[in-house]
């Protein structure tokens, strides 16, 4: 009976240190890790998967890092610049004189005033209304001589006032006018007045007559008109002599064609005009006839 109390007391303590063993050991261990489970190891001879594509490159970055797609301009291409309007070399402005010129009285640095008669259109659009001023100066003034000679003007337009005040630089010379006179204008924009020979050649037959007529009166004979005559074309020619010819003149109201010697850029946000404009109204020059200036004017 002893030896069996004995066997069973020594089973309770056995269990009972089993008891205090395993929660120690798993301390030490940590908790315990679920198990992962492993995707099935392909097969021996399956097909490699296909690399992924790059996208195509583009005008400017790399497939990695792509940037904004361009376009190059054209070889030899000659676009407008940005924000502006051209108005290209040779474009042809009618204008009107405002303040009458003449070599009898004009001086090197004088100025003249313009103003434009018709719209200038650039790509369907008004760039340069009607109505727009013109200004500029007298670059040389040159009056005629007494026996040869005509009266030469020359002027250059510097500026160009739109009708909302936009200001731009103009570098242009006159190519026609209409004065009202026999004025012309040649290659480089310089007005020339009239020589005058008819008026010469009237003077004298008008003298010439006049003095045979007196000498007839005076002495009733032929050799009187003769010296008469003689007399007479004296006086005629001293009075050609004595005398300026006709000066060349831009009265007021004269119309003035120029030319463009180089393309003028407008600013696209100041040259905005939705109508045509109106030019001033501004009678023309009448018709005249050349005539002489008397010594010593």
């Amino acid at each position: 009976m002893s030896n069996l109390r004995f066997s069973l007391r020594c089973a309770v303590l056995t269990v009972m240190g089993l008891a205090f063993l395993v929660p120690a050991f798993a301390q030490q261990e940590g908790p315990m890790q679920p198990i992962e489970k492993q995707a099935p190891a392909p097969p021996a001879n399956a097909p490699a998967p296909p690399a992924p594509t790059p996208p195509p490159p583009t005008a400017t970055g790399t497939p990695s890092n792509p940037g904004p797609a361009t376009t190059a301009p054209a070889a030899g291409s000659s676009a407008p610049k940005p924000g502006k309007v051209e108005i290209p070399s040779g474009t042809s402005i009618p204008l009107v004189l405002h303040n009458g010129i003449s070599t009898h009285s004009a001086k090197v640095g004088d100025p003249v005033y313009f103003e434009t008669l018709f719209p200038i259109m650039v790509d369907g659009r008004v760039a340069i209304p009607a109505g727009s001023y013109v200004s500029g100066e007298v670059t040389e003034s040159k009056r005629p001589g007494r026996v040869k000679g005509r009266g030469e003007l020359m002027i250059k337009l510097n500026t160009l006032i739109l009708t909302n005040g936009y200001m731009v630089n103009l570098n242009a010379v006159p190519r026609d006018a209409g004065t009202g006179g026999r004025e012309t204008v040649d290659n480089e924009g310089k007005v020339i007045g009239d020589s005058d020979k008819a008026s010469d050649v009237g003077t004298v037959a008008k003298t010439t007559a006049a003095g045979a007529g007196i000498g007839g009166i005076a002495t009733r004979s032929a050799k009187g008109v003769g010296i008469g005559a003689g007399v007479g074309a004296a006086a005629g020619l001293m009075a050609v002599l004595l005398t300026r010819g006709p000066d060349a003149e831009l009265p007021r109201g004269t119309t003035v064609d120029v030319t463009l010697n180089r393309p003028i850029l407008l600013d696209s946000d100041k040259d905005q005009f939705t109508g045509p404009g109106q030019a001033s109204t501004l009678a023309g020059p009448p018709n005249r006839e050349p005539q002489r200036s008397k010594i010593p004017f």
